[in-house]
């Protein structure tokens, strides 16, 4: 069965706007490059789901980006956000990914590996600028009591976002579903309350490992899934990288990031 998972976007204009509006990556809560305010901000991911290039940025010509397309048309002050569970890849954890794609693309040949990891607790949403200050605010005084906790995912599946414009291999969570929903309960009741929309009922959880353009969910499923399972089974001490210890929550709002650690 699929399930869906949303992309996300990022606007050039939103980095003018920040620069306009003296912005930087307030309340981080983590070290990064300096700006130029003297305040650090979090370093940028790259490769989330959906995510446009910088260079492609401003444009929805789907033809400059690989066959990507928006999850909603860009419009000024609207920015997309997005909260999430990073994830740090090992050196076994890249060793697997090749063998996966690597078996993947004879069924698929234009498979590509996620440049970067994580486990979404909302769906991508679109704040106004002026929202994200509160909004932080709500999200950081709600995740505030979380503890550390670990998971694992070890089930591969295949999924695709909700407007079937591009397909995922993912390992699906199989330890530490009752931490995550109550991580997404909180998450959810602060969307409430700036009217936006919560995450998915019954979420699966998981790392999306790699992706493609199109709905090509088809081609994946059967022996290839079947295939991609055999080489995490068979992967030595995969039960053991396979174990992801979360140690804090993060939130993209357009080009700031936010960073709430858990206890």
């Amino acid at each position: 069965m699929q399930a869906a998972l949303v992309g996300y976007s990022s606007s050039e204009e939103e980095e003018e706007e920040e620069e306009e509006a003296g912005g930087g990556c307030q309340d981080s809560g983590a070290q990064g490059p300096p700006r130029a305010s003297g305040r650090p901000c979090l370093p940028r991911p790259v490769g989330l789901p959906g995510e446009l290039d910088p260079e492609e940025v401003g444009s929805d010509d789907c033809a400059r980006h690989g066959g990507r397309i928006r999850a909603f048309p860009h419009e000024r002050g609207n920015w997309a956000t997005h909260i999430y569970l990073p994830c740090r890849a090992q050196e076994e954890f890249l060793e697997l990914l090749e063998l996966l794609v690597s078996r993947a693309r004879t069924y698929v040949p234009s498979v590509a590996a996620m440049e970067e990891f994580h486990l979404s607790l909302s769906q991508c949403v679109v704040l106004r600028y002026h929202w994200i200050g509160p909004f932080v605010r709500s999200l950081r005084q709600r995740l505030a009591t979380f503890h550390r906790f670990f998971c694992v995912a070890e089930q591969v599946k295949v999924y695709t976002n909700e407007n079937k414009t591009r397909t995922f291999i993912g390992l699906e969570v199989s330890t530490g579903h009752g931490q995550l929903l109550e991580l997404v309960s909180e998450v959810d009741r602060a969307l409430e309350e700036f009217d936006l929309p919560t995450f998915y009922k019954d979420p699966s959880f998981h790392i999306s490992l790699a992706w493609c353009v199109g709905d090509l969910s088809s081609q994946l499923e059967g022996q290839c899934l079947q295939e991609l399972q055999d080489i995490v089974d068979r992967f030595e001490d995969s039960a053991f990288f396979l174990r992801v210890q979360w140690e804090e929550i993060r939130c993209k709002s357009g080009n700031k990031y936010f960073s709430f650690p858990l206890q």
